[in-house]
């Protein structure tokens, strides 16, 4: 049945049997192995690749977030980094000949203290010099953008007003994942599901192969993007990552009328919520504090979320929730990812994406693929090497990253 999947005019990509070797094998099939592969082959003619998978395609993180998109990062090297995704993502659907719903309606971060505001600013102008739109609104300015918000002085958290990124948006995450899959398909890329690694395959110091539930495959080189569980696969190799993974909760409303024009995010009170093409609302939260690997998070951070979301949009009152799930986010010291070489000869990781996973999948794989191909870091993703935790030149985004988007 596997070989007859490709000429099913109803699957998108093929299901094939593993090889027995490789060029270049993926752990990990979610958007930042999917956009990796899709590089390798699209762009350094790298086909003789796989992505394995332990369980279905895009069937983690890729499946479990809040698929929100922009590039208004603090520092330089992040500002560089997720502008160059935003504006990958914006050129893919033609690319790919595939509607993800890729939706630029723009994202507020709210401001709710002297605080907020200073830092707020502080963003703005920093964005402004690294070329990323952005701009500061006064709470009436906001409620132009988002006019279902209540900007009222007589709550909690008041809003003090907020940063604006208009090319920012969401995009439908299950349909990026298939348009990436086709597409490395018919490039000739194997996606292999069901296939867990269990191990890795050495010649002396150098990875020449991974251990898995269908069987040993052997790779010229092993990139590893397993997102929240990567300190867990690099530890079969006896690499030690220095993240941590947390679950991160989100939920979706029933079906309503279009209301809700943009994006509305609020580091302070960690709540932040959009409504998808279908009408229902998504909402998410900060991050649960314990480290653990299930996929669902303890009630009170929903409820507090829900308490932030009422308060600050009174006509969400009467929503009924009707799902909520976990990601697993793999976070760092310092809130930016690791894209990189590793002490390993032929292994690389790209992981501590922690929440900015989903809006970085496209330059995710774009650095990757490049780091993979010529064994050496692209420009973009130099700085976000893994010795970057012995030298200290860490790239500190917990202002720009602290709640989970």
């Amino acid at each position: 049945m596997a070989e007859m999947l490709p000429e099913h005019p109803d699957f998108l990509w093929s299901n094939p049997e593993p090889k027995r070797s490789y060029d270049v094998v993926i752990v990990g099939g979610g958007g930042h192995g999917l956009a990796t592969a899709y590089y390798l082959a699209a762009h350094h003619g790298i086909t003789n690749v796989a992505v394995v998978e332990r369980g279905w395609l895009a069937g983690g993180n890729m499946a479990r977030n809040t698929a929100i998109i922009r590039s208004n990062y603090l520092w330089d090297e992040s500002a560089a980094i997720y502008e160059q995704s935003l504006k990958l993502w914006e050129q893919l659907p033609d690319e790919l000949d595939y509607d993800f719903l890729f939706s630029q309606r723009g994202v507020l971060n709210l401001a709710h203290t002297l605080e907020d505001v200073r830092e707020s600013v502080r963003r703005v102008e920093a964005n402004k010099l690294n070329g990323v739109d952005a701009e500061w609104l006064s709470p009436q300015e906001v409620k132009e953008v988002c006019p279902i918000l209540n900007i009222g002085d007589d709550i909690r958290y008041p809003v003090m007003g907020a940063t604006f990124q208009p090319r920012a948006g969401i995009a439908k995450h299950d349909h990026v994942a298939w348009a990436l899959a086709r597409r490395a398909s018919e490039l000739g890329v194997d996606l292999i599901q069901n296939c867990e690694v269990t191990g890795f395959l050495f010649e002396g110091d150098r990875v020449t192969g991974v251990e898995t539930s269908r069987g040993r495959i052997h790779a010229g080189k092993v990139a590893l993007a397993a997102a929240g569980h990567s300190s867990v696969v690099a530890g079969l190799a006896g690499l030690e990552l220095p993240i941590q993974s947390h679950p991160l909760q989100a939920l979706v409303s029933e079906l309503f009328e279009p209301v809700h024009p943009t994006v509305v995010m609020s580091n302070h009170v960690h709540v932040y919520v959009s409504q998808a093409h279908k009408g229902e609302l998504v909402m998410g939260a900060g991050i649960d504090q314990y480290v653990g690997y299930g996929q669902r998070g303890a009630f009170h951070v929903i409820e507090e979320q829900m308490a932030a979301a009422v308060e600050l949009f009174p006509i969400f009152a009467r929503a009924h929730v009707l799902r909520t799930w976990g990601g697993i986010v793999d976070t760092t010291l310092d809130a930016s990812p690791i894209i990189s070489k590793t002490p390993v000869d032929q292994l690389y990781v790209n992981c501590g994406w922690g929440t900015g996973g989903f809006k970085g999948t496209p330059a995710s794989g774009y650095t990757f693929a490049h780091t993979i191909a010529h064994d050496e870091p692209h420009p973009l993703n130099a700085p976000f090497a893994l010795d970057r935790f012995e030298t200290g030149h860490l790239i500190d985004e917990h202002g720009a990253a602290a709640v989970a988007h």
